[in-house]
């Protein structure tokens, strides 16, 4: 187990956020104010420059992930300071959900949030999901109704979302916003690539449907988002949801 400030990470954890960062930094600097980032991009790609993230001497991963790490939490708030994140706006919590493992998740009133999520909450597989920066799965309950407005059977904690939000447009929760979720504080850093489990919420199975890369083409925001932890505390159902710039 590494610690990194105050985030747990298994090996298997390390790696994959190894292997995941260049492409959060660019997800993060593709959606706001082209060039804010851009020397953060660089940073990530000088670090891992000739590294197979999957074959780091176990030795050398801490220090690895610890500049890695600091560098991608540095965009959001360099975002932010740049003035290139949305303005303040407020919804609520319309529920929040959680499962012993797989989907749908069940609603609950309060949950507890911790660095590396969701008290209680758990997943049935940790290859792609349960690192730091996916602590939170973040879905819109606008876009869920949209979906079973259009036949889909689908509905809230059904795709694995742990807040399901209302109130504010999706198209802002983009990777490098800051939310507070009642007195939680988090920001998102990544998108949720959707997988087969979620084929049964679609009427054609077409799950590849939820993937953020589906927006480009119909010019309507969909895609789950993943936060990172960065206050812990409690959140409950009906409290308030914050996007701060």
């Amino acid at each position: 187990m590494f610690t990194i400030g105050n985030y747990r990470f298994t090996e298997r954890d390390a790696r994959n956020t190894l292997l995941n960062a260049r492409t959060i930094i660019e997800t993060m600097a593709a959606a706001h104010t082209e060039g804010t980032i851009d020397h953060l991009c660089s940073r990530i790609d000088d670090l891992l420059a000739g590294v197979d993230p999957l074959r780091v001497p176990r030795a050398d991963l801490e220090s690895l992930l610890t500049s890695v790490w600091a560098t991608l939490a540095a965009g959001p708030a360099t975002l932010r300071a740049a003035g290139a994140t949305p303005t303040r706006q407020v919804g609520h919590i319309e529920r929040i959900n959680t499962s012993r493992g797989g989907v749908p998740k069940s609603p609950i009133d309060e949950a507890y949030v911790d660095w590396d999520g969701l008290h209680g909450d758990v997943q049935a597989t940790r290859e792609h999901h349960g690192r730091p920066f996916q602590a939170l799965c973040l879905w819109s309950a606008e876009v869920i109704r949209r979906l079973a407005d259009d036949g889909h059977p689908i509905f809230p904690g059904a795709a694995g979302e742990n807040v399901t939000i209302a109130g504010i447009p999706w198209e802002h929760f983009v990777p490098g916003v800051r939310i507070r979720l009642d007195d939680v504080e988090c920001e998102v850093w990544a998108y949720a690539v959707p997988c087969k489990k979620n084929a049964q919420w679609m009427s054609d199975g077409d799950f590849t449907r939820l993937h953020h890369d589906r927006a480009v083409e119909t010019g309507v925001a969909i895609s789950r988002v993943y936060a990172t932890v960065t206050k812990p505390g409690t959140i409950r159902s009906g409290a308030e949801v914050v996007l701060e710039p």
